[in-house]
């Protein structure tokens, strides 16, 4: 059962436009998963490296960094967004960069 929440987070998290963020709460809602944003954390840090999953797309809520500030996957989040064009301030991104799907996507992508 995991192993298949895994999977529908995975695909989810594949589904983000390089440039645009999404939160882990919404991730677990698009994935079908309501409540389960934590899970989409834990999902994120089994994922396969052959998968190449953009982990770093997903963001706490606030649009801010899940690490630690100043940590080691904190910088490496910051620049794999910033070489997509995202920049943050104040540790946080910019509303205009959450991925916000439409109803194509909606439809015809997510499989949830």
């Amino acid at each position: 059962m995991a192993a298949d929440n895994y999977q529908r987070i995975w695909q989810t998290v594949l589904l983000i436009p390089a440039g645009k963020v999404a939160s882990y709460g919404q991730i677990a809602d698009l994935a079908g998963l309501p409540g389960k944003a934590r899970l989409v954390g834990k999902a994120l840090g089994y994922a396969p490296q052959a998968l190449a999953v953009p982990w770093y797309r997903v963001l706490r809520s606030d649009r801010s960094l899940a690490f630690v500030p100043g940590s080691a996957t904190a910088l490496e989040q910051r620049q794999l967004l910033a070489a997509e064009g995202v920049i943050l301030q104040n540790n946080r991104v910019a509303k205009t960069d959450l991925w916000q799907p439409d109803l194509a996507e909606l439809l015809f992508k997510l499989q949830y």
